[in-house]
């Protein structure tokens, strides 16, 4: 028993060495975490593009409707440009940064978090050309499917998809409409006019999905088969919430009073906003602008319920991996981890601010308890886990080299300009070697439920990043770095 006390005794230094390494890279992470975005660039790249290996793509994007749609973000490991989980990752980017822009600032990282909103939200512009038309996807998820081919080669179908008056999609338009309203908070200080033109399209987006309601997949139902909507009542009380953070206007105030507050929810995502809309309200009310009472009340007790279950004092818990992750669901976990750490992250600023804790079943929870459970699930993440391995991408000594990235597992254009085919790209996806190109800054989809990864190119469901979740670890990593 002696020598077992011992040598956990000794064991202390080193854990405390591997925490700490862990925390003083926070800097280093955040870094990679917006490079990540630059390598998921569609269109014409810039001339201070850092993500070298990548060259300009799909550049005839829109082409098919007259409109130029060659900018924006391919989701995942494809070449899609899926609108509705695009949208939410602009609003998530745009949120970290409006909470947190001196902390990025000081990390001289503001500049580069403000061209990843902007490369999103001037491709929104170009889609949303008149007040009731949105393009809401380019390319076909099922053709770039059965492919495997780098972005500058792309020879599949790039169809582009509209929701307007008589086809709606009131999900993906207020969402839009979230997005354009976060980000011209984010771009007020540094680009005022740039911030107008971002409101006007905000304003007339959340118009267009109130006076036209309906599921954007029964309108483009290319998209349903990949990011289907459960509603849109989360969505409409969302863009409200931003846009009155972003004008202060009574009419905004009013939808929420109104609208469906969405009881306690067990996650924040792409497809379910309600626990955003519910903390922007409970700042609100903490701040004394909304009454403690009614509506607003409900808001904030809805979302108290679902931080307390997060940070393991609610009556029902968020289920965690045996090594410590929060664990939601087995396809992309760690995107579902990063956003309800960016909800957790901003709620103990809030709280700070109004001097406030928070009551939860299991006890009393201070912001201090907020930020040090964001902190755990960042460790995590970035490596002190049992695995010892990061799931960012490039971070770390360890980390997955068989991401599920098509353009970062085949050799780079610039290497070698000869075009890579369809059906010819899988000799480099059943390759058994590291992906020549390193996908810096990419989260993939995580361990298992048991802390288990397998790093393999095939394993979509662990080694496959999005930007979605990418987008909500920038403001938390800005928040802990």
């Amino acid at each position: 028993m002696a020598s077992k006390t011992l040598l956990l005794l000794a064991l202390i230094p080193f854990l405390l060495l591997q925490k700490s390494c862990v925390a003083t890279d926070r800097g280093l992470a955040l870094t990679k975490s917006l490079l990540f975005f630059e390598a998921q660039r569609s269109g014409k790249l810039p001339p201070n593009q850092r993500v070298t290996w990548r060259g300009d793509s799909a550049l005839n994007d829109g082409k098919d409707n007259g409109v130029d749609l060659s900018g924006g973000y391919f989701d995942a490991g494809d070449n899609v440009k899926f609108g509705f989980p695009f949208a939410y990752s602009l609003t998530a980017i745009a949120w970290g940064v409006v909470e947190f822009s001196s902390r990025l600032q000081a990390k001289k990282e503001l500049g580069n978090a403000l061209a990843a909103i902007r490369w999103g939200t001037d491709y929104l512009i170009h889609a949303h050309p008149q007040p009731d038309v949105l393009y809401v996807e380019v390319g076909d998820g099922s053709s770039d499917h059965d492919c495997w081919q780098r972005p500058e080669d792309m020879s599949t179908p790039r169809p582009s998809y509209k929701i307007d008056s008589s086809h709606p999609g009131s999900d993906v338009a207020a969402e839009s409409a979230a997005a354009l309203a976060a980000a011209s908070i984010a771009f007020k200080a540094s680009d005022p006019k740039y911030s107008g033109t971002l409101l006007t399209h905000a304003k007339q987006l959340l118009d267009f999905a109130r006076n036209h309601r309906g599921l954007y997949q029964n309108s483009v139902p290319q998209a349903g088969q990949f990011y289907s909507s459960s509603g849109d009542d989360d969505e409409i009380v969302w863009a409200a919430a931003w846009l009155h953070r972003a004008t202060g206007e009574q009419t905004y105030l009013d939808i929420l009073s109104s609208g469906n507050n969405g009881g306690v929810r067990s996650m924040f995502s792409w497809d379910d906003k309600y626990v955003g809309a519910q903390l922007l309200v409970a700042k609100l009310l903490l701040e004394g602008k909304v009454a403690n009472s009614g509506p607003w009340a409900a808001y904030k007790n809805n979302v108290d319920m679902f931080v307390c279950s997060v940070v393991q004092k609610g009556n029902s818990n968020v289920q965690k991996s045996p090594g410590g992750i929060l664990w939601f669901l087995p396809w992309a976990n760690l995107q579902y981890v990063t956003s309800s750490m960016l909800v957790v992250s901003a709620y103990a600023d809030y709280l700070s601010a109004a001097k406030a804790t928070l009551s939860c079943p299991g006890g009393s929870v201070s912001p201090q308890d907020l930020i040090s459970f964001a902190n755990s699930q960042v460790d995590y993440i970035l490596g002190a886990n049992p695995r010892a391995m990061s799931y960012m991408v490039g971070f770390g000594t360890k980390y997955p080299v068989q991401v599920h990235h098509r353009g970062a597992s085949i050799v780079s254009i610039k290497a070698d300009h000869k075009s890579v085919g369809c059906k010819e790209g899988f000799d480099w996806f059943n390759r058994n070697s590291p992906n020549p190109n390193v996908l810096d800054g990419a989260l993939v989809g995580g361990p298992d439920a048991n802390d288990a990864y397998t790093d393999s190119r095939s394993n979509y469901q662990q080694a496959e990043p999005t930007i979605a979740a990418n987008a909500a670890l920038v403001g938390v990593l800005a928040r802990l770095a």
